[in-house]
């Protein structure tokens, strides 16, 4: 069950995927999690990305799962006593648990880069720098893994500059980035808060934590040097940190090349690869927003088209049309949420989010 446990969680955090509640209850001895409720994919990498809008604490953030998932092991093992005694459970938790997630998580990423051929030490740095890359651009989780499979190994420059249109194309802009760091708080509300962690600990440990206050300062840091940063400075910016991992990327794939007797059998490989383990389609929140609105329209033409393009979410939908409805009586009442809807329906189902999804909240 702890190995299970710990494969199903490193498959979500390889994908983005929160689970949004992951009480006790809500998971299954099978390996599985039960009572999907506000789950979430991530968009923009946010390592503290929370799905659900009723969890004021984060206790089910994105990377607060596995030690979630782990904990819930350790109930569980406390309910079994005393059929299964602590000492012999506990001790499976921990030197099974992490072993496993890590193995496990560095495996799913190594077929996510392509890396084919080696498994080398030096992988598990690699990963760590392209996800703190994406957190300081704000790239969007899911399209940049699936841009990867089409990087060019030779380093011609001229290959280079494309690509790294294409990959700050899916970075944050900065009107993207004053929504995420917009001050939550009222001004008023924080001094009064930290005038209150001063003078009386034990109240404020009542009504906030440091950890929020902190992060609510870090917030108003961010959104205050926002305002200074331009459209071009952003870009300059991104392409720089890209620039640098890509070039750490390329000397790993080079190693990966000097392995093999065929390159190009190899680059069809690691295509191959990396498209069966990055998908291209997810059910962003915009994506369903858009759906449960004309459903409530009357018009599920917008649900089948989703549903069929999630159950490929790997394979390359570009002449992808919609569901064409038999009942005639369907689209009748489908025409003016068609008309409401067809300014936010225009984007590609692999788009990142346009701006008014910042808005869309699940709880």
């Amino acid at each position: 069950i702890t190995k299970r446990t710990a494969r199903l969680v490193a498959e979500w955090q390889c994908v983005g995927f929160c689970h949004g509640v992951l009480n006790t209850d809500n998971m299954s001895i099978v390996g599985l999690t039960i009572d999907y409720g506000p789950f979430g994919f991530m968009d923009r990498y946010d390592p503290e990305h929370i799905c659900n809008g009723s969890d004021n604490t984060g206790r089910y953030a994105y990377n607060k799962q596995p030690e979630i998932c782990k904990w819930n092991l350790g109930k569980l093992a406390e309910a079994l006593v005393p059929e299964l005694p602590l000492e012999i459970s506990e001790l499976i938790l921990e030197e099974e648990y992490d072993a496993e997630f890590e193995k496990h998580y560095l495996q799913k990423m190594r077929k996510k880069l392509g890396l084919i051929q080696l498994e080398l030490e030096e992988d598990s740095k690699l990963v760590s720098e392209l996800l703190e890359t994406m957190h300081l651009t704000g790239g969007d989780f899911t399209n940049i893994f699936y841009l990867l499979s089409s990087f060019s190994v030779d380093s011609d420059p001229s290959k280079l500059e494309d690509f790294l249109e294409k990959l700050t194309s899916q970075c944050a802009s900065v009107e993207e980035l004053k929504v995420a760091f917009k001050p939550q708080m009222d001004p008023r509300q924080l001094s009064m808060m930290l005038m209150l962690a001063q003078s009386n600990p034990q109240l404020f440990a009542l009504i906030g934590t440091k950890a929020n206050i902190n992060k609510e300062l870090e917030r108003i840091e961010q959104f205050s040097k926002l305002q200074q940063l331009t459209a071009a400075d952003l870009l300059s910016r991104n392409k720089r940190h890209w620039k640098e991992w890509l070039e750490k990327y390329r000397v790993r794939l080079q190693k990966e090349i000097e392995s093999v007797s065929d390159a190009d059998a190899w680059n069809t490989d690691r295509v191959k690869v990396m498209n069966s383990n990055n998908p291209k389609y997810i059910l962003r929140n915009y994506i369903a927003q858009n759906a449960i609105e004309a459903a409530e329209n009357g018009d599920f033409s917008e649900v089948r088209n989703v549903l069929k393009l999630l159950e490929n979410p790997f394979q390359e939908a570009e002449g992808f049309r919609e569901v064409k409805e038999d009942a005639e009586e369907e689209g009748a009442t489908a025409t003016a949420a068609a008309c409401a809807q067809e300014t936010r329906s225009r984007l590609p189902y692999c788009s990142k989010p346009p701006l008014w999804a910042s808005e869309l909240c699940v709880t």
